[in-house]
């Protein structure tokens, strides 16, 4: 398993080993191993699994939960290819305001560890771009929220020629510093108790 320290603040990628042989191939997007070499505590408690499946173009995010309860997330893309992207979203952050991508596809089966209180959002390049996500919260509504993924001054890396397909509610989220003078953004010093507190339940 190679390892990769993403530009935000806790946020890991991981690029797996393949096994392919003449009836396909075997991986292992998650180890627990090499997770808690990378990241110095084990994996979250998982509450739910989800997965999406999108048409080139679509951009979903950029999403987060409300922070407390918060959520933290791990990603891999299981068909397609997108573009993965994490952003720090937490006040107090030494990254606030600084996002990194990495590719995802079926051939590499990279995936990302996002830390409690970042935000998560991807491009799909391909139609039918299927992502996985193990989550430490479950779905509920009300916590979710999103800054917008068009924000200038984030300048998230939507390639050229990608006419974004969206959410109504992603369309009509705020920008960054709308989110923060709004007090909606999680606060970093939170944001790592929580995680301590996630870290006593597993």
């Amino acid at each position: 398993m190679q390892v990769r320290e993403l530009a935000v603040e806790g946020a890991v990628e991981f690029t797996p080993k393949a096994y392919p042989d003449d009836r396909g191939y075997f991986v292992s997007p998650f180890q627990e191993e090499a997770f808690v070499a990378a990241v110095g505590r084990p994996l979250f408690p998982v509450t739910q699994t989800n997965v999406s499946k999108s048409r080139r173009g679509v951009v979903r995010g950029v999403h987060f939960t409300v922070t407390p309860p918060g959520g933290a997330k791990y990603v891999c893309c299981v068909r397609g290819r997108a573009i993965d992207i994490v952003v720090d979203l937490r006040v107090g952050s030494p990254t606030f305001g600084r996002w990194d991508s990495v590719l995802m596809d079926q051939e590499s089966f990279r995936a990302s560890y996002f830390p409690l209180g970042v935000g998560h959002a991807f491009i799909a390049l391909e139609d039918d771009t299927v992502m996985s996500y193990l989550v430490s919260q479950s779905y509920v509504p009300e916590w979710e929220l999103a800054v917008s993924a068009l924000d200038p001054e984030l300048g998230l890396p939507i390639p050229a020629g990608i006419d974004p397909i969206m959410s109504e509610r992603d369309t009509v989220a705020p920008t960054l510093a709308e989110a923060r003078a709004a007090g909606l953004l999680p606060d970093y010093r939170q944001c790592q108790e929580l995680t301590r507190n996630l870290d006593a339940i597993g």
